[in-house]
Order: structure tokens, then C-alpha cells, then sequence
């Protein structure tokens, strides 16, 4: 099962606020043994949003969606999320409690919009301020401030995907190559035999530019489970001499 992240404001895309979910997803799947596979950010515009959710839920990924799900005019979460699944909006009553909880006697209508979900969906608790975000179909849909967006998406990891969990943590290891023969077309076929032999491995090949133009060097790894990267490691180290490459062990 992949991991992907959806985050959603024009404030982000025209640089007016900076993102802290992507750095903040990665870190909380990281510490589960677990990786982020795609992040995409849209402006608030609901076709948009309503195209890429419908493509998400056929995909059948876990997703986190962060912000648009308020109640002001620039807010198209909710009506997008229900329009890629076909249903309507409705006041959910387990949102409506926790809106009620909140503001007591000064709860209106404009504030039980903040609870009005597609139809069939359940809630996610928001420990900051009881204003719920909702989930459905394995995608949860959390508010655009962090301090309450990321909690609630480790507890929905923790509630619904602890058998996911890693154990063993994963890790990455790296030779920095240098010299005439460190490109990655001359080490394309070293390459393609280590993701052959590996396959629960990543392979990674960075090469670096100076401000010149000219490389500096190549960092080449592969990230996993211990062992296994050790195991794979070993065989790159060995290819590397054999061919006559420098390098030194990325730190």
C-alpha cells in the first residue's frame, strides 16, 4: 500500500505561506518504518481538486489532504472530495457534537457548515480545537494548520495502520565516485543489476554539479532494510574498484 499527500491552498502555491506538511508527513511515516510515494499541490479550485481525488480514491492509496476544508468561500475540499465520490454534503452528527462541544450556546449555522462532510464519510478528531476534519476510502482530509493537521494524521496512522509498521527501520547507504568514469551512463548496467538482484531495495543515483559546470561527483546508494543493504553495498563497493573508480563512503 502507497503513501501519498495532497496539499491544497493558493497561499502555498503563490508563495505567500510556506508548506510545513510534506516535511512533516515524510518525518511521521518515516518514524513507522514507512515512505511517502507522490505529493501533489493544487490552488483552490474544486475541478481540480474533484479530478485529482477522483483519481486518488481509484487508486486506492492512503492519502492525506491538507487544507481547504473550512467554511469560507475558498474553501473547495469538502464539495470536491463529495463530488469525486458521487454523494452530497451533509451535517455529520458525531461533527456536529464535537462543533457543539466547543462553542456551547453560540453555535450557529455558519459554524455547523465546519461539520458538513460527504454523505457516508467518518471523522477524524482534532485535539486542538475539536473541529473535526473527515476520512473515507483510506483518504483523510485534515484543516491547512499544522498544529492541527499533524496530529491528526498520526493518529489516524496509528489507529488504522499499525500493521504497516516497519519494524526495522529503513536505511540508506552511499559511495560518493569520482573522476572520468563516474557518470551514470557508465554505470547504467551496474545499476540495472543491482535493482534486478534487489528488488526490495531503492536505488538512488545523484550526480553533483559545481558552479562551473563541471561534476564534482556521483552519489550512488540504495536504501532498505539493513542487511540487505549492506549485502548491496558490498557488490557496488567491489564493482567500483574493479573499474578502477575512486570513491569515499558518503557520511
Amino acid at each position: 500500500m502507497k503513501f501519498g499527500a495532497i496539499i491544497i491552498g493558493d497561499e502555498i502555491i503563490s508563495g505567500k505561506r510556506i508548506d510545513q506538511h510534506f516535511a512533516r508527513i515524510i518525518a511521521l511515516l518515516g518514524a513507522r518504518g514507512l515512505r511517502l510515494s507522490w505529493a501533489e499541490y493544487l490552488g483552490d479550485e474544486r475541478p481540480r481538486i474533484a479530478e485529482t481525488l477522483k483519481r486518488s480514491f481509484a487508486a486506492g492509496d492512503v492519502v492525506f489532504s491538507f487544507g481547504g476544508i473550512g467554511n469560507t468561500p475558498d474553501d473547495h475540499t469538502r464539495q470536491a472530495a463529495a463530488e469525486a465520490l458521487g454523494v452530497d454534503l451533509v451535517l455529520h452528527p458525531d461533527a456536529e457534537r464535537e462543533i457543539r462541544a466547543r462553542f456551547g450556546g453560540e453555535v450557529n449555522a455558519v459554524r455547523l457548515l465546519l461539520g458538513t462532510f460527504p454523505r457516508g464519510v467518518d471523522i477524524v478528531p482534532n485535539p486542538f480545537n475539536r473541529i473535526a476534519g473527515f476520512c473515507v476510502r483510506d483518504h483523510y482530509f485534515l484543516p491547512g494548520f499544522p498544529q492541527m493537521a499533524h496530529p491528526m494524521a498520526e493518529w489516524a496512522l496509528d489507529t488504522f495502520y499499525p500493521h504497516l509498521f516497519n519494524r526495522h527501520p529503513m536505511v540508506d547507504r552511499a559511495l560518493l565516485l569520482t573522476g572520468p568514469n563516474a557518470y551514470e551512463s557508465a554505470l547504467l548496467d551496474l545499476m540495472e543489476r543491482i535493482v534486478a538482484d534487489y528488488p526490495a531495495l531503492r536505488l538512488f543515483s545523484l550526480p553533483s554539479v559545481g558552479e562551473n559546470g563541471q561534476r564534482r561527483h556521483l552519489e550512488l546508494g540504495v536504501e532498505g532494510e539493513a542487511s540487505m543493504v549492506d549485502q548491496a553495498m558490498e557488490e557496488i563497493r567491489q564493482e567500483v574498484d574493479r573499474r578502477n573508480i575512486a570513491w569515499s563512503w558518503r557520511e
